[in-house]
């Protein structure tokens, strides 16, 4: 039986607020979901797949590994408009989405 698993996307979002948003961002979910996360990294398990921060200098590096290509285009979605949120005085961040792999 062949099941079709969703590529990994990875976006590298210019900012230098990485670790700020990435703060942010797991402190809101964690009401709701299990967060683990430090100033620099980050995990959420959302219902749509497991989302991963990394705070650097002048980028947040953010992943997200889809639980089926059916529900890309929405993690894309939430996960943009929840920084974007977040990052009201730059927004829209800039994601350049690509899969890995």
């Amino acid at each position: 039986m062949n099941t079709l698993v969703a590529p990994v996307l990875v976006a590298q979002v210019p900012t230098q607020s990485g670790s700020r948003y990435l703060q942010q961002l797991c402190k809101h979910w964690s009401h709701k979901f299990a967060v683990d996360f430090t100033p620099e990294q980050g995990m959420v398990p959302l219902p749509f797949g497991r989302l991963d921060l990394i705070a650097h200098p002048d980028t947040l590096e953010v992943r997200i590994a889809p639980t089926s290509p059916d529900v890309v285009d929405k993690a894309k979605e939430v996960v943009a408009s929840h920084l974007d949120r977040f990052a009201f005085r730059e927004a829209p961040l800039a994601f350049d989405w690509r899969e890995e792999g």
